[in-house]
C-alpha cells in the first residue's frame, strides 16, 4: 500500500479468453496512486466432506481453511542479498536469477531473430 492510509483492497482477475495479454496469468488491476502489495494473504478452502446443521435445518458444508502469503519477488530481490534471494528461488523451484536471466534472454534473442526473418 502507499504512504498514506488506504482502505484499497487487491483484487485478483482472469482473463477470460485465451488470446489474452497475461497468458492465463491472474493479474491485479493497481490504481495510479496506489503500488502492488509486498505481501497478498490468501486463504486456501477445502470442503471436509462433512456437513453440520445450518440456522433453518438445512444441511451446511463444513471447510477447513489454511492461511498462505505469497511475497512479492521484486521486493524480496530488491532487498535481500543476492545469495539469500537466490536460496528462496531455489526453495520455490525456480533456478538462481542469474541463470535464469541468461536462459530468458537466449529465448527473447531466439524470438527477435525469428521475428526479424519474417519482416
Amino acid at each position: 500500500m502507499s504512504a498514506k492510509q488506504s482502505n484499497w483492497v487487491p483484487e485478483i482477475f482472469y482473463e477470460e479468453t485465451e488470446d489474452g495479454i497475461t497468458s492465463h496469468i491472474p493479474f491485479i488491476s493497481v490504481p495510479a496512486d496506489e503500488v502492488m502489495p509486498k505481501i497478498l494473504f490468501m486463504f486456501e478452502s477445502r470442503d471436509t466432506g462433512e456437513e453440520e446443521v445450518g440456522p433453518d435445518g438445512e444441511p451446511l458444508p463444513i471447510f477447513d481453511l489454511d492461511l498462505h502469503q505469497y511475497a512479492n519477488m521484486n521486493t524480496l530481490r530488491d532487498n535481500l542479498p543476492s545469495g539469500i534471494y537466490d536460496t528462496v528461488r531455489r526453495a520455490l523451484g525456480l533456478e538462481p536469477l542469474a541463470q535464469a536471466t541468461e536462459k530468458g534472454q537466449k529465448i527473447t534473442d531466439t524470438i527477435r531473430e525469428k521475428v526479424s526473418t519474417q519482416s
